[in-house]
């Protein structure tokens, strides 16, 4: 079998001369970048890893197989969503080979979401069938105490999360007596071995709080800490149980079910081990905060008993019967205007009156040279001068006086 020809190759292979590891890898990563220079794969993200460069390193696998991938930092500053473990998504770029380790990964140059991994969709309805029944309340989860004497750890008992565990406890509180409690993390038989020791120490009682957890890893690594055996036996723990599983982006349903869930095994081991000096600070904080409340608290009843002199009090008096002394002082006037408009009203009804009674007045008749004429027998007024006989005394009353007249003649 020939190879085509390549650059640090010149042909066949002899007897007479072998090919460096660097000429083979050579003549791979030809014939790969070559032959698949812009390709477009649909895979699911595992162990996810950015880099301080920028750069991301990750894994796209399927139900079969896995490829490694990498994104270099100004393609994936443009990435239109936010990747995560278990995440499905369709990635363009070239195949190329890392000469150093001699294995071939995909460039990727652009990628998009094509919908959600199978180990996510199954780990969220997973999660929505165990809220269902309860397992996550939080009034069904014992409060982790603020000073624990005994600590149980359910980790590997040759991985790094225990020693960072017991290298925190040593550090901050050598007190803490600590009861490992070894199970796989990983793989078929690591669900059973974590629920196993779970109960051991709530059986035997190996400590007031629970630990467990293990180191970080890509979604499939922490499947064990989210198998539903494991997040029962979680909840169900009479001991409260701390989650520290993998490092921070990391997640699994035991921290659901959890009494707390630390970002890190370290981070669990500080929870439950607090160093004098912080108490002390603590002690310290709440003493300043005392002494602050108990000023505030002074200052308050000195400034209320202020408000309780005499001189505040007849203020106070006097600003309460301020209104009513105006709504007084308001009905005064209207009372006083009323009153002088009424009798304004009276005198005017009163000179329209004597006016009235004056023109009606016959003596003012009179005094305009008119004069009343009665007959002098009987004193009744004559209207009419027919009514008169020639020599019938007659009484003429003036607007002055009166006299006695006989009439001569009667004209019609």
């Amino acid at each position: 079998m020939r190879a085509p020809a390549r650059a640090g190759y010149s042909g066949p292979m002899s007897e007479e001369r072998a090919l460096s590891i660097s000429e083979l890898t050579g003549i791979v990563k030809s014939l790969l970048e070559e032959a698949l220079p812009d390709i477009l794969v649909e895979g699911e993200i595992s162990n996810w890893r950015p880099a301080s460069s920028g750069h991301v390193y990750f894994t796209l696998k399927d139900s079969q197989s896995s490829l490694q991938a990498v994104m270099f930092r100004g393609r994936a500053a443009r990435l239109p969503f936010a990747p995560a473990d278990g995440t499905l998504v369709r990635a363009r770029g070239a195949l190329g080979v890392y000469a150093a380790r001699g294995q071939y990964q995909l460039v990727v140059d652009s990628m998009q979401k094509a919908g959600q991994g199978d180990i996510l969709a199954l780990l969220e309805e997973r999660k929505r069938a165990l809220a269902a029944e309860g397992l996550f309340d939080a009034d069904r989860k014992p409060p982790v105490p603020s000073f624990p004497t005994r600590v149980a750890v359910v980790t590997s008992p040759t991985g790094a999360a225990l020693r960072d565990i017991l290298s925190v406890l040593g550090r901050r509180n050598a007190g803490i007596r600590v009861t490992v409690l070894p199970a796989a993390v990983q793989g078929a038989e690591a669900p059973a071995a974590i629920v196993r020791q779970i109960e051991v120490a709530n059986a035997f009682g190996l400590g007031d709080v629970i630990i467990v957890g293990r180191g970080g890893g890509s979604i499939e690594d922490l499947l064990a800490f989210s198998d539903d055996s494991v997040v029962r036996a979680v909840a169900g723990s009479r001991i409260p149980v701390i989650s520290a599983v993998g490092h921070e982006i990391d997640w699994s349903l035991c921290d659901y079910a959890a009494s707390l869930r630390a970002p890190t095994p370290s981070a669990a081991a500080e929870l439950v081990s607090e160093s004098a000096a912080s108490v002390a600070d603590r002690v310290y904080a709440a003493s300043d905060t005392l002494a602050l409340s108990m000023r505030a608290r002074i200052e308050r009843a000195r400034l209320l008993a202020e408000s309780f002199s005499s001189e505040r009090l007849g203020l106070r008096l006097e600003r309460a019967l301020q209104p009513s002394r105006q709504r007084f002082d308001d009905a005064l006037e209207a009372l006083i205007g009323g009153a002088r408009e009424a009798c304004a009203e009276v005198g005017r009804r009163l000179a329209s009156a004597d006016a009235l009674l004056r023109a009606a007045d016959p003596m003012a008749v009179l005094a305009r040279g008119f004069a009343v004429v009665r007959r002098h027998s009987g004193g009744e007024a004559v209207r009419d001068a027919s009514e008169l006989a020639p020599g019938e005394p007659v009484t003429i009353t003036f607007a002055s006086g009166a006299a006695v007249a006989d009439i001569v003649e009667v004209k019609a």
